[in-house]
C-alpha cells in the first residue's frame, strides 16, 4: 500500500527541516509518441521493395531531433518493434544526451508493433498485461498491443503509475468491425484502470497512448468516465505553439485529428502544469512520423 498523500507531504516537510520554504523536487516531463513503425518490415528502398528493412535513417534522425527537443524524463512509445529495436532507440537517445536506463516492453497479440516506455526513473513494479482476451462476434480475440503498466519512483515521496495503450487502428479489416474491436479494448482498459483506482484512489495514474479515436467516440468517453466520480480521468487538452490540438495526420484522407492522449487520475489534478505541457510541432514532425509527440509537465509533490 502506498504512503497516504498527507503523510508523504509531512515527511517531505520534516526532511526539509520543517521549513515552509523548503525547495520542492524539480518538475518532470512525461511524453507519449507514436514513432510510426520503428520495426523491420517491407519497405520501398531506393525504388526497390525490401522485405525486411529497418525504419529509414532520415526518419530516425527526425525522431531523435523531436524527442531531444522535448527532453522528456519518461517517454511512452507506440509502434515500437522488438526489444532489439527498443535498445537501438535507447542507444541513439543516449548518444544524443538522453540517458534512459530503465525500460518496459510489452508483447501483445500484434507480433510487430509494441508498447514501450523509457524512463530516467527506476521501475518499482511491473504490472503490464500481454494477454487480455474478449469475445467479439462469437470469436475469442486479444487486445492487440496489450496494456503497459509500470510504477515509477520519481522521488522518495512520489510514485507515478504509468499505463499505456494503443487501440485498434481505424483501418477496416475483413475479420471484424474495427470500431467494435476498439470499443472492446477500451472497455477492458477501463476495467484495468478501475481495479487500480478502486484499490488505491490516491494513485498518481497517468494514461498515455494512441487511442485511435476522437473524444466524441465511445472508447474515449469510456476511458474518461464521469466527471466528479472517483475513477474519472482528466483528458489533458494539449496544444502546440499555434494553439492547435491535432496529433495525427492521415495522408490518404487528408484529415488532421486528435487521437493521441494523456489522461490523469483525480489525485494528479493539481500536479500537472498545463501551461508548460503541450504538443511538439517542430517542422520535421512529418519526417519522423504521422503522429506528433505530446507531453505533460508534472510537479512531483502529492497535493
Amino acid at each position: 500500500m502506498g504512503i497516504p498523500k498527507h503523510l508523504a507531504a509531512f515527511l517531505i516537510f520534516c526532511a526539509a527541516g520543517g521549513s515552509a520554504f523548503a525547495t520542492e523536487p524539480p518538475s518532470i516531463t512525461v511524453a507519449s509518441y507514436n514513432v510510426l513503425n520503428y520495426i523491420r518490415m517491407e519497405r520501398r528502398v531506393d525504388g526497390q521493395t525490401v522485405l525486411d528493412a529497418a525504419k529509414p535513417e532520415r526518419e530516425i534522425e527526425a525522431l531523435i531531433e523531436i524527442i531531444t527537443s522535448s527532453s522528456p524524463d519518461v517517454l511512452g512509445l507506440v509502434e515500437m518493434g522488438d526489444e532489439s529495436m527498443l535498445a537501438d532507440l535507447q542507444g541513439r537517445l543516449k548518444a544524443a544526451g538522453l540517458d534512459y536506463p530503465h525500460a518496459e516492453w510489452v508483447k501483445g497479440a500484434d507480433e510487430a508493433r509494441h508498447l514501450s516506455v523509457l524512463s530516467k526513473f527506476p521501475i518499482t513494479s511491473r504490472d503490464s498485461r500481454d494477454d487480455v482476451s474478449f469475445e467479439l462476434d462469437g470469436k475469442l480475440q486479444r487486445i492487440s498491443r496489450g496494456i503497459l503498466d509500470v510504477t515509477l519512483q520519481i522521488n522518495p515521496a512520489y510514485q507515478l503509475r504509468l499505463v499505456g495503450a494503443h487501440l485498434k487502428s481505424r483501418r477496416e479489416v475483413p475479420e471484424f468491425d474495427e470500431a467494435q474491436f476498439r470499443a472492446k479494448e477500451a472497455w477492458h482498459l477501463r476495467q484495468h484502470i478501475n481495479e487500480i483506482l478502486d484499490k488505491s484512489p490516491d494513485t498518481n495514474l497517468l494514461l498515455f497512448g494512441d487511442l485511435n479515436d476522437t473524444k466524441n467516440e465511445y472508447p474515449i468517453r469510456e476511458l474518461i468516465g464521469t466527471k466528479g466520480t472517483p475513477n474519472y480521468l482528466m483528458d489533458l487538452w494539449l496544444t502546440d505553439s499555434r494553439k492547435e490540438r491535432w496529433t495525427h495526420y492521415w495522408k490518404t484522407a487528408d484529415i488532421y485529428s486528435r487521437i493521441d492522449y494523456i489522461m490523469i487520475s483525480p489525485a494528479m489534478g493539481k500536479e500537472v502544469d498545463l501551461s508548460k505541457s503541450g504538443i511538439n510541432d517542430l517542422p520535421v514532425w512529418n519526417d519522423a512520423s504521422d503522429h506528433r509527440l505530446i507531453y505533460a509537465v508534472i510537479n512531483p509533490v502529492n497535493q
